[in-house]
């Protein structure tokens, strides 16, 4: 009885070994499965084993190729292609963003900050728009063009202290690269400092922790208008320690916009006249050098 047991299982075996051959080769057929099939590389005992699936990934990517926006996707999920990918001879399937999708979350997500909501032309600034005929500007635009040229290959390096006049463009320059940078995936978080402590100040009793920790880690931050806050022992040695000694310790890109210098900045934390102040602030200072690279923009006031 066991024998035909076996017998019977491997007769059984067989007949669905033979249907799911022949249901791929009537799938190649189909020049965009025979396409998918060559693009993933993969033997065709696995091809035949996925053979339903990825004839439901070829037949988005059909409507993929004829889609022009997403009100008139055809997927099954609006905006995402159903992908495989491959790994130990195994198919994975998930939902993938198509291009057009890939853009909204873009546009939705450049500095995207739950702390403070910046200018629409802060949010859309592009590196394309800065305008290079300021002399003035160029050593700045200079640096973050290398810095956007060498981010993906080494993304501990450092960030900018970029400070100058009043209304000057600071803000709008790293925005710009921020912007460019957050299309690859990156998050790029754009806080205006005396705004984000007076949010924090405000969440100690709802999502304090969650905030501090989004600040810290973000691949790419920049803390906007530094000094123009009031200091106090918790904002200064609490909060900006805090963040920055993090930061520092990973070799997180750090950007900051002030408009005082290093030098002055570090008289803006010594609130108080005793040693103990003084060391504070300096200990604050060296975590800044430590972080970014020093450079100055004065120029004409651009809010004019």
């Amino acid at each position: 009885m066991k024998k035909l047991s076996a017998q019977t299982n491997k007769f059984k075996k067989n007949d669905l070994d033979g249907a799911l051959k022949k249901a791929y080769v009537a799938a190649l057929k189909d020049p965009e499965f025979k396409k998918l099939i060559n693009h993933l590389k993969i033997t065709e005992d696995i091809a035949i084993k996925y053979t339903s699936k990825l004839e439901d990934t070829s037949i988005e990517l059909r409507n993929c190729h004829k889609c022009k926006g997403l009100n008139g996707c055809q997927n099954k999920v609006v905006g995402f292609v159903y992908y495989p990918s491959l790994s130990e001879n195994k198919l994975t399937f998930n939902y993938v963003a198509c291009k057009y999708k890939k853009k909204e979350i873009a546009d939705s997500e450049l500095i995207k900050t739950k702390f403070f909501q910046m200018p629409s032309e802060i949010k859309k600034a592009k590196m394309a728009d800065i305008d290079a005929k300021d002399a003035k500007r160029v050593p700045v635009i200079k640096w973050l063009t290398n810095f956007y040229k060498t981010y993906e290959k080494d993304i501990k390096q450092k960030g900018l202290f970029l400070h100058g006049s009043f209304g000057s463009g600071k803000t709008f320059l790293i925005s710009a690269l921020f912007n460019e940078l957050s299309r690859n995936d990156i998050k790029a978080i754009i806080i205006y400092y005396p705004e984000l402590l007076r949010s924090l100040k405000e969440s100690f009793a709802t999502d304090f922790d969650e905030r501090m920790y989004e600040i810290k880690t973000a691949d790419l931050i920049l803390l906007d208008d530094i000094g123009a806050e009031t200091v106090t022992n918790w904002n200064r040695d609490e909060i900006l320690g805090t963040i920055l000694q993090y930061r520092m310790d990973n070799k997180l890109p750090t950007f900051f916009t002030s408009n005082l210098t290093i030098a002055e900045l570090e008289n803006h934390f010594a609130i108080g006249k005793g040693s103990d102040d003084q060391i504070k602030a300096r200990r604050i200072i060296e975590r800044v050098k430590q972080l970014s690279e020093n450079l100055e923009l004065v120029s004409e006031n651009r809010r004019k």
